[in-house]
This record gives C-alpha cells, sequence and structure tokens, in this order.
C-alpha cells in the first residue's frame, strides 16, 4: 500500500514522501491519525506541484540549517546534574536540557530534533545529534557534571 506523508514519521519517512507501508498499518494507524494520505494517481499529481513550488522555501531552510550548524560545530555545552558518590546521576539528561542550554547560548533548537549516541546517566561527556535538516545533521559534544 502506497501513503503520502503528511508529517514527519519518525523510522518511515519525511513529509511528502511516498512509502510503502503494510494495509494494516496504513488503514488503521496512519491515515486516521493524520499522518497520511492514499498515494492515488490525483494525490501524486497533486503533491508533485506542491514539491514544485515549495522548491525554493526548501532551499532556504537548508541553507539556513547548514549555517546554523556551521555555527553549532565550535560548541561545547555543560549539562548540571546531581549526582551520587559514585558518578551516577539522579535520572538522566534529556533532550530538553540540551535544548535550554543552547538557547542559553542563543541557538534556538527543537528539543525533538535532539538524540543520543549513549543516554546519559553518568558524568562524563557525550554527544548529542542534532537533526536539523533532511540532509544537515551535526554533534554537539556535552558534559555532565555534578551540581
Amino acid at each position: 500500500m502506497e501513503v503520502i506523508l503528511k508529517q514527519d514519521v519518525k523510522h518511515l519517512g519525511e513529509k511528502d514522501d511516498i512509502v510503502v507501508v503494510k494495509p494494516g498499518f496504513g488503514r488503521n494507524y496512519l491515515i486516521p491519525q493524520g499522518f497520511a494520505i492514499m498515494a492515488t494517481a490525483s494525490a501524486k499529481k497533486v503533491l508533485a506541484e506542491n514539491i514544485k513550488q515549495a522548491q525554493f522555501k526548501q532551499e532556504k531552510i537548508k541553507k539556513d540549517a547548514t549555517e546554523l550548524a556551521g555555527k553549532l560545530e565550535t560548541v561545547k555545552l555543560s549539562i548540571g546534574a546531581k549526582a551520587g558518590e559514585t558518578g551516577k546521576i539522579f535520572g538522566k539528561v534529556n533532550s530538553i536540557q540540551i535544548a535550554d542550554a543552547l538557547k542559553a547560548q542563543g541557538f534556538d533548537v527543537d528539543r525533538r530534533r535532539i538524540t543520543f549516541e549513549t543516554e546519559p546517566k553518568t558524568l562524563g561527556e557525550y554527544i548529542a545529534n542534532l537533526n536539523l535538516h533532511k540532509e544537515v545533521k551535526v554533534q554537539i559534544p556535552f558534559e555532565v557534571v555534578a551540581e
């Protein structure tokens, strides 16, 4: 079953992608939730026209993301967390804390675009992956320190 995604769906595709999914997943989840529409011939023509018109806008967004990635490559963050004597922190560092630390330095990054290679559960240095655009990704090193 072919569907056209109306928004980004994690592990499936980006907005306006035409993807092949199992019929049950499309009918029972993607379409009722408003994440996708059926990929009929007329829907594909409308999608092609919309993509053609949005091409200029996408180029600007990609250019802005590339510029932001260039500025973010030099950033090093330090995140404070309460920790025990063994270095294990209470709870874990999450993407909201990384987004807030970036905002404090003047960078506005959506927290949903931040992922981790390994979950920060102890004191030490880690890497945060920022997916700024479909083709622009940057890695930010950060250190978890005791408060």
